[in-house]
């Protein structure tokens, strides 16, 4: 049991940017306050942070952590599985390593939540899973198996078959096999769900296990799709309309430039990452602008790394250039906490200080968009896992 007093405290719910305090008990947030009375809370380990601020763990929404391995190649890289475009039924938890060097400095970052999966090889290519950062093993780390469904559109499906002279390899036909393979798992699901209510003397169907997984996207599971460029874009929202489906679009590179089509859609944007050199065609016109102008046109997005496109380390240098260009210091915060925590589904747990919730705590030892700021203090389920001494 522990209480954080006298701290800049950001719940990123009804106390934010104030004097406050927040209590943890059995690896939950008990109470946040302004007021702290010692008298409520004896017994309890009372840590002073004296004006320094306090925020919920960092959640990094899209990142490939434990999957892509850090400093290796093939021996650590199960990203992607380029032997066919439709993998529904692969699992990014089935090869997530505890031990990958990176969740060392991800802790010392703040980042204590991040939901990692599969890579935009396959048009269809397997399930995120969210786990926090500190751990020995899978089940320990893991919180959610699958979080949702991954999709590519662009350049990078067409780039790894087109030159095996397999299909897809080209914009059209990476279109076409999603619609394909989603008219099949809309068909299976549909006479699953005939066979499970016993209409019409249902048979039920053959068992796929590509269908079987992809058929619980028309049971409401979230899907990412990949796509940056402002027709890539475009694409995902037709077929995310068509299909009903529920989804975000990651990346979003060129949402920027369509933020009123993107509005009208109601599908939010996972942006990112925009660091660095621009590493292929369809990432120049990367713009550090861009949330800004999502923000403006309210429109839900969280800030993705894509860890290790950039460095989780990096994560708050990210927000602070997104902030530089004019994004407001609370849309911010929240694009790396609670709206990266609500845009996969797993506010009820990350994200923010409300009591109930995990109790995931960063306390930083300076303003959290300077570049020399560090967290002082780190803490995943109420136990300490990071401190500067």
């Amino acid at each position: 049991m522990k209480v954080i007093k006298n701290c800049k405290l950001f719940t990123m719910e009804t106390i934010n940017n104030e004097t406050g305090f927040v209590a943890l008990k059995d690896g939950k947030i008990e109470a946040t306050g302004r007021d702290f009375d010692p008298k409520a809370y004896e017994g309890y380990e009372i840590i002073d942070a004296e004006g320094a601020i306090v925020t919920p763990g960092l959640v990094d929404p899209h990142c490939h952590i434990g999957i892509m391995e850090e400093g290796i190649q093939f021996e650590g890289n199960d990203t992607n599985e380029i032997t066919n475009p439709i993998y529904p039924e692969l699992r990014g938890i089935d090869s997530l390593y505890p031990f990958d060097s990176a969740f060392r400095y991800t802790i010392a970052g703040g980042v204590t939540t991040v939901v990692s999966g599969p890579g935009s090889a396959n048009i269809i290519g397997g399930t995120f899973t969210a786990l926090k950062t500190v751990g020995k093993t899978v089940e320990e780390m893991v919180f959610k198996d699958e979080v949702c469904m991954k999709m590519a559109l662009g350049e990078n499906p067409k780039r790894v078959y087109g030159t095996q002279k397999k299909n897809p390899a080209t914009r059209m036909a990476s279109a076409a096999l999603m619609r394909e393979w989603l008219f099949k798992a809309k068909d299976y699901h549909e006479q699953m769900k005939k066979y499970e209510n016993n209409e019409d003397d249902a048979k039920k169907p053959t068992f796929d296990m590509k269908l079987h997984s992809l058929s619980r996207v028309f049971d409401g599971m979230l899907v990412k799709i990949h796509a940056h460029r402002s027709d890539d874009i475009m694409t995902a929202l037709r077929i995310t309309k068509e299909f009903g489906l529920n989804a975000t679009i990651d990346h979003g590179t060129e949402a920027h430039l369509i933020p009123e089509a993107v509005k009208e859609s109601g599908v939010p944007i996972i942006l990112g990452p925009t660091i660095g050199t621009g590493t292929k065609y369809e990432t120049k016109n990367r713009s550090f602008s861009s949330a800004r102008i999502l923000a403006e046109h309210g429109i839900p997005f969280a800030i993705m790394t894509d860890h290790p496109v950039i460095s989780l380390e990096n994560i708050m240098v990210q927000v602070a250039l997104f902030v530089k260009e004019g994004l407001d210091r609370q849309s911010a915060l929240e694009s790396v906490t609670k709206s990266a925590a609500a845009l996969n589904g797993i506010e009820d747990r990350v994200g923010s200080l409300r009591p109930g919730k995990d109790a995931d705590i960063v306390i930083w030892d300076g303003d959290i968009f300077d570049i020399m700021t560090r967290p002082s203090k780190v803490y995943i389920d109420g136990n300490l896992v990071h401190e500067i001494r």
